[in-house]
């Protein structure tokens, strides 16, 4: 349009105008410039628009992506059990503080973490990750770099487990109530019902993640880590009738104290995220019947010590969470005489793992 007028004014100029035709074509060329300059901004903010949701598409997910190759693959040989190398991969304030080798995981900085550089080792290389069983596929190392470059981010309250104790579903056979070795275990077969496969269909359609713990196996472990408040609240009741459910996952989801009861028939389940939810020690009553539990994280939540004593028949337990609670050492003690084989985890050796280090560098700077 700004053309066209420049134009239009430009053959009104009498014919020997030539130094005023002249400037006015300047002047068109300036304004077409401006427009083009304008274009030209208009499509690089396109597509930086596109750019920008493309990589955010691309977001590597902890939980989904990262957490199972952990788990798989590294914690075995990098867990409180066994570390390694000095090195711990099962929570984020070990994993971030590194081993001998140096910083296990620098965030922003794949190339720098030795995390990232062991996976990409020769399989014939004595430090390379992992170093027994299966490599990673190339697949797996691009999220893990991926992950890391993106900032690493490991939301609060992930522990992963070895899958041996994943595994161990129970450790209690059902039918022979004798224990089994976590070295030695046999799955007992299991066949889902009709009204579990269909409760199995309904969160399905939900968009649950909820799949067989291994090929060939009909015990399952469900996923809920970034569902809605809705979703929860639609398949809270069918996922009370998955009685193969083994291991399950409900890490920071808006779950009330009130829909835990529907998880009081689930007594194979030996795994329970309950990580950063809104439960409380009222919840926690509806527990109390799941005496396969092996693994329960109550991270961040505002659970008391009147929630752990609803804990003190699990005689299985074996890992409890308690970072971030309103337990008090007083409550932590009285349910360690009643379970104790159970590892209770209250944050306060992450804090031990700290002086070590700010000791020695005080060292340094006395001798500087």
């Amino acid at each position: 349009m700004r053309w066209a007028a420049i134009t239009k004014a430009q053959r009104a100029l009498p014919i020997g105008g030539g130094a005023l035709n002249l400037k006015i074509a300047e002047e068109a060329i300036r304004v077409l410039m401006e427009d083009m300059k304008k274009i030209v901004l208009l499509v690089a903010g396109l597509l930086g628009f596109v750019i920008g949701a493309a990589r955010a598409a691309d977001k590597v997910d902890f939980a989904k992506d990262i957490q199972p190759i952990l788990q798989k693959s590294c914690v075995e040989c990098h867990g409180p059990e066994k570390s390694k190398g000095k090195l711990r991969l099962d929570s984020k304030a070990v994993a971030f503080k590194g081993g001998k080798g140096g910083v296990s995981i620098e965030p922003g900085k794949a190339d720098q973490s030795e995390l990232y550089r062991r996976i990409l080792l020769p399989a014939d290389n004595d430090d390379v990750m992992p170093n027994k069983g299966d490599r990673l596929t190339k697949v797996q190392t691009d999220l893990v770099r991926d992950w890391i470059n993106q900032g690493a981010d490991w939301p609060e309250g992930i522990v992963i487990v070895s899958p041996v104790n994943v595994v161990a579903i129970g450790v209690i056979n059902t039918e022979s109530k004798a224990e089994t070795s976590p070295t030695e275990i046999q799955l007992p077969a299991y066949k889902p019902t009709s009204a579990e496969l269909k409760a199995i269909k309904e969160l399905e359609a939900l968009g649950v993640a909820i799949r067989p713990i291994a090929a060939n196996l009909e015990w399952r472990e469900a996923n809920f880590r970034g569902s809605s408040a809705e979703t929860v609240a639609k398949a809270i009741i069918p996922l009370g009738k998955v009685t193969g459910l083994v291991d399950l996952n409900l890490g920071g989801v808006k779950i009330k104290d009130a829909d835990l009861v529907n998880l009081k028939g689930l007594i194979n389940l030996n795994r329970l995220h309950l990580e950063n939810t809104p439960v409380t020690a009222a919840g926690l009553i509806h527990l109390k019947g799941l005496i396969n539990l092996e693994y329960l994280n109550l991270y961040g939540t505002a659970v008391t010590d009147a929630g752990l004593e609803q804990l003190s028949g699990m005689t299985h337990l074996k890992h409890l969470y308690l970072w971030q609670t309103k337990t008090t050492e007083a409550g932590v003690a009285n349910l360690k005489k009643i379970l104790p084989k159970v590892d209770i985890s209250t944050g306060a050796e992450f804090k031990e793992i700290v002086k070590p280090e700010e000791k020695k560098d005080e060292k340094k700077e006395e001798k500087k």
